[in-house]
């Protein structure tokens, strides 16, 4: 019987396609033959240090974002829907306390993802599906409180979230990120024979199947109705 293959997914919650291609890539955890690895990193970072521009500074590319993001929720099965200042939201609020405290999270987990899927999706739902805020501590509480995080948990992640550890273990990922070549989210990171391939977006799963040697099977392999 052949190794998982590993399949790190970096992410940031500020990015709705990273919403995307994380409900995929969960979806399809046990229907590849992969070990997936959720990686959250600050997209912030890879911007500047990729010099890329985000879709909010190019006219063309914000008014293409709002139609594109209905259709994609549609195909995806994903309730996503623009807030009510997708500028705001993505670009002068940030995600960098909320992408701390799910590193805070997967700290406190010791390699568990679990818990660290269901944070992640309950921020993309506050910003991407319920138009809150996702960067006061009160909302960090509420999402992780949703996701089934007991108490406890939630006051050691929300104490480390501003330690010098995680901020350096962020900066750390999304330095790795770049290391890969990254310049946005969602990015996977396939390990085929030792040797590290990067696709990006969450349009390039047909592609990354055949060069992982599995199938695509559509948004939905398992044709279940969606659980988020």
């Amino acid at each position: 019987m052949s190794s998982k293959k590993v399949v790190e997914l970096f992410y940031d919650v500020v990015s709705p396609y990273s919403w995307l291609g994380f409900e995929v890539m969960c979806r399809y955890r046990n229907v590849w033959n992969i070990d997936l690895k959720l990686r959250p990193a600050f997209l912030g970072g890879v911007m500047q240090g990729s010099e890329n521009k985000p879709p909010g500074l190019v006219p063309n590319k914000m008014m293409y974002m709002s139609e594109d993001l209905k259709r994609l929720a549609n195909y995806f099965d994903v309730p996503l829907k623009a807030p009510s200042d997708p500028f705001e939201a993505m670009f002068r609020k940030g995600s960098l306390s909320a992408m701390r405290f799910v590193t805070a999270v997967q700290r406190g987990e010791k390699g568990d993802d679990k818990l660290v899927e269901q944070v992640s999706r309950e921020l993309w739902r506050r910003i991407w599906s319920e138009d809150k805020d996702i960067t006061e501590p009160a909302s960090l509480i509420e999402a992780a409180a949703k996701a089934g995080l007991p108490d406890s948990d939630i006051k050691e992640a929300l104490k480390l979230h501003t330690s010098k550890d995680i901020k350096d273990e962020l900066k750390n990922a999304t330095q790795e990120a770049l290391g890969h070549g990254a310049f946005g989210f969602p990015m996977m990171v396939c390990h085929i024979d030792g040797k590290p391939k990067m696709f990006f977006g969450s349009d390039r799963f047909e592609l990354m199947a055949h060069c992982i040697g599995e199938k695509w099977l559509g948004p939905r392999p398992d044709s279940s109705p969606a659980k988020l």
